[in-house]
């Protein structure tokens, strides 16, 4: 029976490629497992940049046909996504070999050390990030499980979204889409805010309510009213808005061109960053800190330093009096935060959206219209193409066209153009000078490369 991590020495991953699983692949080999996996994405004689930086960390790597899995294998990983028929199931199920989910690895990883779990329906990966690079300017050598690339990690040649400290703490993303994050028991939880995504606003309170209940500190963003409502002890919570009584209040946001400044109980803090979201995102980071015993002016100092993480408003540069930024949003929220954002930088955003998903897509409809209209200015334009369809068994009944068309009705620019590939044609009429073009999307893989392709023919 495996109920620790001291319970196994040579596990394999199925879906090894996926952000959620090599962060864990990594975390385990840096704690001495032996580690091997497969992906889809891992074809003979083709490149792969997440394969090459898994095997350069010690990590065997497979085509996802059942051949990495032996007698010898005592545990195989799985994620959400991998369905019964895929070979390495087959073959686990034949050997008898026990199989959990990533959800349930992480956990068990949680117990093992001293554990801070972020959760939230926003901003998760970039509140870790700063965490982490927080405890580790202040010395603590801590550890993170992530949910995207730091660059600070990637710039050490790594994937960039795990890494294995000497130090009592741990960083990891409590993810509330699969309901995984109820399985944590963390010494801090954090709630960063709540809003519908994955699931109804109810049945969310009553993830983010056992979440509370289970951790030992649970610390709220009181700025967020939902949030707030699971407040446990308010000395410990952080706002920005001028009357809160909370222990961490966050004045004087002022953004000027891709920096951002404010204070936090009056300490000044300076950012290379963009938006009103990130600044809650640091004061998060830097209440958890001074809760585990940073002083808040070397949060600052730390964050002063910040590189942020891959594809969250990742800027590729300016060309033409064009700005190029890449992000991760992917929900309603996060769209119309990541245009807000943007809009200080130009008189001008023109914004790309792939959603993915047609579940999701179908449930969030309404959402996406109404967010994303409500922040376009008369200037600004929202454009998207066809819902991104990972595989399995969809059913197909709704286009991104139709939350265009929704948009329209409330007033918004907007166009649809089927195939991301014939969208910078389509839209480099629209791109006048003193212009932010910013692109949006989760889940595919081809993204980074489309950022690329983009900023390349710009």
């Amino acid at each position: 029976m495996i109920n620790t991590v001291n319970d196994f020495q040579r596990v394999f991953f199925t879906g090894i490629a996926g952000t959620g699983m090599s962060a864990l692949a990594q975390y385990l080999k840096g704690i001495g497992k032996d580690v091997s996996g497969s992906d889809r994405y891992f074809q003979p004689g083709v490149f792969n940049d997440t394969r090459h930086k898994l095997e350069a960390a010690g990590i065997t790597c497979y085509q996802q046909d059942g051949s990495g899995i032996t007698a010898d294998t005592q545990l195989v990983i799985v994620s959400a996504a991998v369905e019964e028929t895929v070979p390495e199931v087959i073959k686990t199920r034949s050997l008898n070999i026990p199989i959990i989910k990533r959800s349930e690895l992480l956990s068990m990883i949680a117990k093992s050390k001293k554990t801070i779990a972020v959760g939230g329906t926003s901003g998760k990966s970039t509140t870790s990030a700063m965490l982490f690079d927080i405890l580790e300017f202040a010395g603590m050598d801590p550890s993170i499980i992530s949910g995207a690339g730091l660059v600070s990690i990637i710039r050490e040649g790594k994937i960039g979204n795990a890494k294995v400290g000497k130090g009592d703490w741990l960083v990891i993303e409590a993810d509330e889409s699969d309901g995984s994050i109820v399985q944590y028991f963390p010494e801090i939880g954090l709630l960063l805010n709540v809003d519908k995504d994955h699931k109804e606003i109810e049945t969310l309170m009553e993830v983010f309510t056992t979440f509370r209940n289970n951790s030992n500190r649970f610390v709220v963003n009181q700025s967020h009213p939902l949030a707030a409502k699971l407040s446990q002890e308010l000395s410990n919570d952080f706002c920005h808005h001028a009357d809160c009584l909370a222990g961490y209040v966050a004045r004087d946001f002022h953004q000027q061109g891709l920096q951002i400044n404010f204070s936090l109980n009056h300490v000044p803090f300076e950012m290379k960053l963009v938006g009103r979201h990130n600044m809650e995102n640091a004061v998060a980071a830097s209440t958890i800190a001074n809760l585990v015993g940073v002083d808040l002016a070397v949060a600052a100092d730390a964050l002063s330093r910040y590189e942020g993480i891959y594809r969250r408003h990742q800027v590729l540069g300016q060309k033409h009096g064009v700005w190029l930024i890449d992000d991760y949003a992917h929900n309603p929220a996060k769209c119309a935060a990541s245009i807000q954002a943007c809009q200080p930088l130009a008189f001008k955003v023109v914004a790309w959206f792939q959603p993915h998903g047609y579940g999701p897509t179908r449930f969030l409809k309404d959402d996406f219209i109404k967010e994303i209209a409500a922040v376009l200015r008369p200037q600004d334009e929202i454009w998207m193409s066809e819902i991104f369809y990972a595989g399995g068994t969809a059913t197909k009944d709704i286009s991104s066209n139709e939350l265009i068309e929704g948009i329209r009705m409330l007033g918004g620019q907007a166009w649809f153009v089927e195939d991301r590939k014939d969208l910078l044609e389509a839209i480099r009429p629209h791109l006048t000078d003193n212009t932010v073009l910013l692109l949006m999307g989760a889940r595919d893989p081809g993204l980074e490369s489309f950022a690329n392709e983009v900023w390349e023919k710009l």
